[in-house]
């Protein structure tokens, strides 16, 4: 007899390797937990191996199943999309929610933008924007995300990336700004901008802020009173205190207009970084997936966009020119 087995095997693994549980992975397939457990059994006899042991109250997956978590997937997302009808006719009916990690500002500046695009061409589609993070790297390989975006250096072996655009820094202040006071007549010097005081972005654990490297070549140092998460929150501390914001200029100018910013270019050479987006193999092919890329990297890269204002938070949007 030869040697075979269900493919239906296949998605009862990737929910019990998903889940870690007999009982959560029966819900998931709208099975009883007798039945997952048959399953198990049967799946178990075809691979020749555990596939999930116990350890305490646990199900703990062997090394096995590890080496073969990520195939499966891989290979139920291609089955996937062979269900698929080719052609740009298909996105309209495409009912799915986008998972985008990005720093805020993407989220900020752009999100109305991609909102209109995803209406237009897959109107029962949806899109949700994750905050940035560097804690969570398996996201795109486990599936948890479709996509990420940001300043990320390293990146999963196993993902593919484009970089979408470089990121200058600039500086934002409030109208009326003492640094910004005379400037016809007086330039902005490197030793006026670090004497002034300024709100940070946290920098990625264990690295330090391309700003204050650049000022440590030039034997200066500033004062950082304020760190936030992001830079969006940056310029709105900058628009309501007297503190100096240097954030990616995209998103400065996006701001700039609602937050009644003044925006200028940084006295000191600081170290460009590039945007990148990155995806899982996996979406390599996927007509909504590479729309979706497309999309962004369109957006990001378009000078004319729907401006954010403070009250487009409360409903109402703009469109303009920055």
């Amino acid at each position: 007899m030869a040697n075979t087995y269900d493919l239906n095997l296949l998605t009862a693994l990737d929910a019990l390797l998903s889940t870690g549980s007999v009982t959560a992975a029966a819900a998931r397939m709208n099975l009883s937990t007798p039945a997952m457990s048959h399953t198990l059994a049967r799946i178990r006899e075809s691979f020749g191996d555990p596939i999930l042991v116990r350890a305490g109250r646990k199900l703990v997956p062997t090394p096995r199943a590890l080496a073969l978590a990520e195939p499966v997937r891989a290979l139920l997302a291609q089955a996937q999309a062979l269900r698929a009808p080719a052609g740009a006719e298909s996105l309209v009916g495409l009912r799915r929610r986008f998972v985008v990690r990005a720093p805020e500002g993407i989220a900020v500046v752009f999100g109305a933008s991609l909102s209109q695009a995803l209406e237009a061409e897959m109107p029962l589609a949806s899109l949700q924007f994750l905050p940035e993070t560097h804690a969570d790297p398996g996201a795109l390989r486990e599936g948890r995300i479709d996509l990420d975006v940001g300043s990320f250096r390293g990146t999963d072996p196993e993902t593919e990336t484009q970089v979408l655009s470089e990121q200058t820094l600039v500086g934002a202040v409030h109208a009326g700004h003492p640094l910004q006071k005379g400037l016809k007549k007086t330039p902005m010097t490197a030793e006026r901008y670090a004497a002034a005081r300024h709100v940070g972005v946290t920098p990625r654990q264990g690295e330090p802020s391309p700003v204050d490297t650049a000022l440590a070549q030039l034997g200066l140092q500033r004062q950082v009173a304020l760190l936030v998460p992001s830079t969006f929150s940056a310029l709105i501390a900058a628009s309501r205190t007297d503190l100096v914001a240097s954030v990616p200029e995209r998103t400065a100018r996006g701001m700039a207009a609602s937050l009644g910013l003044a925006v200028f270019e940084l006295p000191v050479a600081v170290q460009s970084e590039p945007l990148r987006m990155a995806w899982h193999p996996r979406h390599r092919a996927d007509p909504a997936h590479q729309w979706l890329r497309e999309r962004i990297r369109q957006v990001l890269n378009d000078r004319q966009w729907i401006v954010p204002s403070v009250a487009s938070l409360t409903g109402s949007a703009k469109k303009g020119v920055v």
